[in-house]
């Protein structure tokens, strides 16, 4: 079998057919510019760009055709690996993931923790209302936008945020993370991390004279990279190899606006694993790394690689910072091993 390779993902993105401002080919062509290897599309409630063929490589950048199953005010869903989208009137949180699930898709819980925005959006979050669901395949742990929006304390951070978000964001909110540890505890809940990338602005013959956060710039900054076989340039496919990938939790969340990700490695990342089993992690560059289990720190150094023998049962992830702009951020989270 020929050794994985790592390509990068923007995930969760709207296009002009729903609320973005961009058009498929000009989406793709905004994530090769920013080095992005594959888009994954999720209109709300629509597979249109599917259905009109325009799935597919678009140069060095493949566009994947999800959509984002949409009910009003909560429990948005991202689904991928079907044909048609599901017609959620009526259906609660729970539902929606068995429906997903019951068509032979997979599904992650968009924008999960939302609570919405005091300053700005007071008692308006949209969150996913049913995380217990054995029938969700994971969660978009770190929603890049909406995390961040409803964060911000007033109308300067706002400014700073659209005009440097690698300046503003350092990483995901803790009572993500510390959720989704405890949703691991109990069994495997795939991390994901999300844009949410309308490329707010006014549309005007064919182009988007005026826009805030560009898809370019959004795409540049959190990834989910997914440890796949070689792509072989047919479509369905490549498509399919990303989506086992992120059925199996073979990928990772990193912010490739820091550093480069690429060449991250931790050994049965997604596994289930009998123990004692010998864990081992690698990153590209020295950081300062940590290895959790339970939300529990078991280990932490500077370094490129560690080695640690897991005796204990437990989900065991790893986490990677890095120094940028003053202060310490985070540049790489790993999906778990899982160890009985």
């Amino acid at each position: 079998m020929p050794a994985p390779v790592d390509l990068t993902c923007v995930v969760h993105c709207h296009s002009t057919y729903s609320d973005g401002t961009g058009t498929v080919p000009q989406i793709a062509a905004a994530a090769a510019r920013a080095g992005a290897d594959v888009v994954l599309l999720t209109d709300h409630d629509t597979l249109a760009a599917k259905n009109r063929g325009e799935e597919g490589w678009y140069g060095t950048a493949l566009v994947c055709v999800g959509f984002e199953v949409s009910p009003v005010e909560r429990n948005h869903y991202l689904a991928f690996g079907l044909d048609e989208v599901i017609d959620h009137d009526g259906m609660s949180a729970g539902d929606i993931a068995r429906a997903v699930a019951d068509a032979g898709g997979i599904g992650f819980a968009a924008h999960p923790f939302s609570r919405g925005s005091e300053r700005f959006r007071r008692g308006r979050g949209m969150p996913f209302d049913d995380l217990e669901c054995e029938a969700m395949t994971g969660i978009e742990l770190w929603s890049w936008v909406t995390d961040t929006a409803e964060r911000l304390g007033g109308f300067g951070d706002a400014a700073r945020f659209i005009a440097r978000p690698e300046r503003f964001v350092d990483s995901p909110p803790a009572r993500n993370l510390a959720a989704w540890d405890a949703l691991c505890a109990k069994r495997p809940v795939v991390a994901l991390g999300g844009i949410d990338a309308h490329q707010l602005g006014l549309r005007i013959g064919g182009r988007v004279p005026v826009r805030l956060m560009g898809y370019h710039r959004s795409f540049r900054h959190l990834r989910t990279h997914v440890l796949v076989a070689p792509p072989t340039g047919d479509v369905s496919s490549d498509r399919d190899s990303v989506f086992a990938a992120l059925r199996a939790g073979r990928c990772y969340l990193a912010v490739d606006s820091l550093a480069p990700a690429r060449g991250f490695r931790f050994e049965g990342m997604g596994q289930a694993v009998a123990a004692p089993f010998r864990l081992v992690a690698h990153v590209p560059r020295p950081a300062s790394l940590r290895l959790l289990c339970g939300g529990r720190l078991l280990l932490e150094r500077h370094g490129v690689s560690f080695e640690y023998v897991a005796e204990e049962p437990g989900a065991y992830r790893v986490e990677a910072h890095l120094p940028a702009y003053g202060r310490r951020r985070m540049w790489i989270i790993s999906n778990p091993v899982y160890v009985s």
